[in-house]
């Protein structure tokens, strides 16, 4: 069987009402139009599957990876159901107006309403963003469902979303349950689990391409709007730093972490063999080297994404340059442990890696030392 290897797919372009040329800016893409808005650089879902696009195994999709490879793919740690759905879904997203003001489903209410289709957390790393860009995140504080309800009756929604300014390098954490929307002239690299579901709270009054408003979905989105604990800014994260690089931890959940690697030398990363690593060119011109006997050097350029199979156990990242790192964490081991023994306390954890609430409920001593 043909050895696996650093995987690169062809991008799957959607076009959108909001999208634009920007991908063909910042990486010379060619598009097929001007309004792409999001390019989906990772993916298996029936609405997206990527085919490899170099190598030996030049034109499988990644189903078929998965039903040829199984846990060398994705790993010996994770659960079972990731052999039969893969868990993540990567995109770059290109905003040349505001997206839909939306909220997503956890994964308990997707499995009542749903069909086939998880709940949805995500994160954004922004990689460009005009002068001044906004987002939408989260709420106006003391929002009550009442008070969204009617203003989405009269058409004074706006009074209620929370804006906040972005720029190059921000991450923002977006949780099912919180609202938001990219703005006008935002482009970001977005991790997510592997789901479309959408609920569209407003689209700012403007028609579809069919000339006639897109669907809403109000009633779900006030079902799983969280009216307290609303984000309201970026990921400070907590960086740890050796000789050869930074590591910079922002986002850890069940579903994802998302870490920014600062490579200065030679900076090796492994899997373990344990779980699948997602890669994305951020800054510089990387190399990854791994150990098999036909490895060929693979080169990351800025917007350029590959999957990292759980059996080539150890790579090295050459640099200088920067790198969006994602995988399914065991939090524990992953992330709490290693920024423990770099000497943060647990509180600088629990406080600066967002995403920790569900290991916080499940694990109380890591707040109560």
């Amino acid at each position: 069987m043909i050895q696996l290897y650093p995987f690169q797919f062809r991008p799957i372009y959607k076009e959108k009402i909001w999208g634009g040329a920007g991908l063909s800016k910042l990486y010379g893409r060619q598009l097929p139009s001007d309004k792409v808005g999001e390019s989906w650089e990772i993916a298996a879902h029936p609405h997206g599957m990527s085919v490899v696009s170099s190598g030996p195994l030049q034109g499988k999709t990644l189903s078929d990876l998965m039903a040829l490879y199984g846990r060398d793919l994705i790993g010996t740690a994770l659960p079972q159901d990731n052999l039969e759905q893969f868990p993540l879904l990567l995109k770059i997203i290109d905003a040349r107006d505001y997206l839909s003001v939306q909220v997503h489903p956890d994964d308990e209410y997707a499995a009542d309403h749903e069909v086939g289709e998880p709940g949805k957390w995500e994160a954004w790393y922004v990689i460009d963003a005009e002068p001044k860009a906004e987002i939408i995140y989260g709420l106006a504080p003391q929002t009550t469902r009442e008070d969204l309800r009617q203003a989405l009756g009269s058409g004074n929604i706006q009074q209620y979303l929370g804006r906040v300014q972005v720029q190059p390098g921000d991450i923002f954490d977006v949780p099912a349950g919180v609202v938001h929307a990219l703005g006008r002239g935002v482009v970001v690299a977005e991790i997510q689990q592997n789901s479309d579901t959408v609920y569209r709270l407003y689209d700012w009054d403007r028609l579809g391409d069919d000339g006639v408003p897109r669907p809403l979905h109000i009633r779900q989105a006030l079902d799983v709007i969280q009216f307290s604990g609303q984000r309201t800014g970026a990921v400070k994260g907590l960086a740890v730093e050796t000789v050869d690089g930074i590591r910079d931890v922002r986002v850890a959940n069940r579903y994802f972490a998302l870490e920014v690697l600062t490579v200065k030398g030679n900076m090796v990363e492994s899997t373990a063999g344990e779980r699948f690593h997602l890669l994305t060119g951020l800054e510089g011109e990387l190399t990854i080297v791994w150990q098999r006997e036909t490895s060929q050097p693979f080169h990351l350029s800025p917007g350029v994404s590959t999957l990292i199979p759980a059996c080539l156990n150890t790579y090295t990242l050459v640099g200088p340059g920067k790198v969006m790192k994602c995988y399914v964490p065991d939090i524990g081991r992953n992330i709490v442990k290693p920024l423990l023994a770099y000497g943060y306390s647990h509180q600088d954890v629990t406080e600066n890696v967002a995403g920790l609430s569900d290991y916080r409920t499940r694990h109380p001593s890591l707040t109560n030392r």
